[in-house]
């Protein structure tokens, strides 16, 4: 079964949107992923980080039949993907018109226009618990402009389809420690903190009701659990400071 929205679904008002690639086949803890990534994009853009527009997208058998590359690769076959509901993630701009990268140069990743979201990223992944390396997007709004990052892939917050909280010095960091360059001491994260610790259960209900009960069997534990942690972040950006592999250079 594939769980995220096929490329270039044109909505009424043609709206581009990428693919996220993977797949939940039929397990319903894997369905889980949807519901995670609905979640954790809009918990992410309530923060303030720059994530992409979401959306629930209905995606037609007629569409699939006609569309070559819906499919699912397992192993040495292939499976269709199935119509119903489907997490998109809207493209940054128009695809014929704005390029994405998922690399920059050092320079450039030094230069973004929004380097200290990486540090809120952090703060965000190590709240839900996000067990997969954090994925992020480059791209700029003009030829003059600077690079932009959008943090992408929040299918792993919560653990997958577990919907537990494993924690691990070294889950949520950014690969390329550069990005904490600025960073000083726990202050740094401060305002992040912040934000996280101001999401209140009736906003973690506002969302969790968009959900589509389909994707999930929902365990209101997790989202009480969700709510507690939000005074461990300081604790668990420690621990990632003590760790052997010292992501802030600079943190006296």
């Amino acid at each position: 079964m594939c769980v995220y929205l096929p490329a270039a679904i044109e909505p009424p008002e043609p709206l581009a949107y990428a693919r996220d690639g993977g797949g939940a086949g039929t397990d319903p803890k894997n369905l889980r992923i949807l519901a995670n990534e609905l979640l954790g994009t809009r918990l992410a853009a309530r923060v303030g980080l720059r994530v992409p527009e979401a959306d629930i997208v209905e995606v037609r058998q007629d569409l699939i039949a006609h569309t070559e590359d819906r499919v699912m690769q397992l192993g040495r076959g292939r499976a269709p993907c199935q119509a119903g509901k489907q997490f998109g993630s809207r493209y940054p701009g128009k695809p014929a018109e704005t390029t994405m990268y998922d690399f920059l140069p050092d320079e450039q990743l030094r230069g973004l226009s929004n380097l200290a979201d990486f540090l809120g990223m952090l703060v965000f992944n190590k709240w839900t618990c996000n067990t997969n390396g954090r994925q992020t997007i480059f791209f700029r709004d003009g030829a003059g402009a600077e690079y932009s990052a959008q943090m992408i892939d929040n299918g792993f917050c919560f653990n997958a389809g577990e919907w537990n909280f494993p924690d691990a010095p070294l889950r949520g960091l950014y690969a390329r420690h550069r990005v904490y360059e600025s960073v000083r001491g726990l202050a740094a994260f401060g305002a992040w903190m912040n934000r996280v610790e101001n999401i209140t259960e009736s906003v973690l209900e506002e969302i969790y009701s968009e959900i589509p009960p389909e994707w999930y069997a929902f365990e209101e534990r997790m989202l009480g659990k969700l709510l507690r942690r939000r005074k461990l972040v300081g604790e668990l950006i420690v621990s990632a400071w003590k760790s052997s592999a010292q992501p802030f250079p600079h943190w006296k």
